[in-house]
């Protein structure tokens, strides 16, 4: 039976990148994304340089009836990767925040992602066989003031892909969360934060890098990667400051 890699928010950055990755290792790719015309010059690419099948949805993950439409399309194919890689940020503060936009980010990047895994798990753990990519942040370690829903969500996926990886020990079914810091995604700009001391002047780690590392730790069957030696360093002291001196240190390094 032909296996397949199913991938969200694949039409740019990160998620395209694992695209690139997954079909070079001879994968049959299914690319989930908002923008159906980005998605088809994907698989155009994709099926010409590689002999894999691509197939695409144009769905809205946001939205919560797009999970059901992805597994319904998709759901008796043999899925052997799923990678929940799509998500989005917000800057400013939560007081002033459009909260139709945090609703979105919060389906987006916890709901419309456990529950892709809920659907596509049990096949999995029936073949004793698959791997989960879950893409958490270092954002994920801390609370973040001015992003404040976005590192909640993060610290979510975080805990989630944690906990039931260790339910799925021993099944054949791995879970890794992956968790990049700031990176030349177009995160930014969608998150309005290309003003913030976080990134500006900064020289970011290109998205074809952090996929890299992801497949590679996916590969392994790793639990928490955190990609970046100085982002590995600050993700295990906060464990170790005050909360208070954390809050102040993330608040400073996100202001403009």
């Amino acid at each position: 039976m032909e296996k397949y890699a199913l991938i969200t928010g694949a039409s740019q950055g990160i998620g395209y990148e694992f695209a690139v990755i997954l079909a070079e290792k001879g994968y049959n790719l299914i690319l989930v994304a908002r923008n159906g015309e980005k998605l088809a010059k994907i698989q155009a690419e994709l099926t010409q340089k590689n002999k894999i099948k691509v197939l695409c949805s144009a769905q809205d993950l946001s939205q919560s009836i797009a999970c059901d439409s992805v597994f319904t399309e998709f759901g008796g194919l043999n899925v052997e990767i799923l990678i929940n890689n799509a998500g989005f940020g917000d800057f400013g503060e939560f007081v002033t925040s459009d909260w139709a936009k945090q609703n979105e980010m919060m389906q987006l990047n916890m709901v419309s992602l456990t529950q892709l895994t809920h659907l596509f798990l049990p096949k999995m753990v029936a073949q004793k066989n698959g791997k989960i990519m879950n893409i958490a942040s270092t954002a994920a370690f801390q609370p973040g003031p001015l992003m404040s829903v976005y590192y909640a969500t993060k610290s979510y996926v975080l805990s989630f892909s944690e906990a039931i990886g260790k339910e799925l020990e021993k099944t054949g079914v791995t879970v890794t969360a992956l968790c990049p810091g700031p990176t030349e995604s177009g995160f930014q700009a969608a998150a309005a934060l290309e003003e913030s001391k976080l990134v500006k002047g900064k020289k970011l780690p290109t998205s074809k890098e952090v996929a890299e590392f992801g497949i590679n730790a996916m590969m392994k069957g790793k639990s928490v990667k955190v990609h970046g030696f100085m982002n590995n360093f600050l993700a295990g002291l906060v464990k170790f400051l005050p909360r208070k001196m954390v809050l102040s240190m993330v608040k400073s390094a996100q202001e403009k």
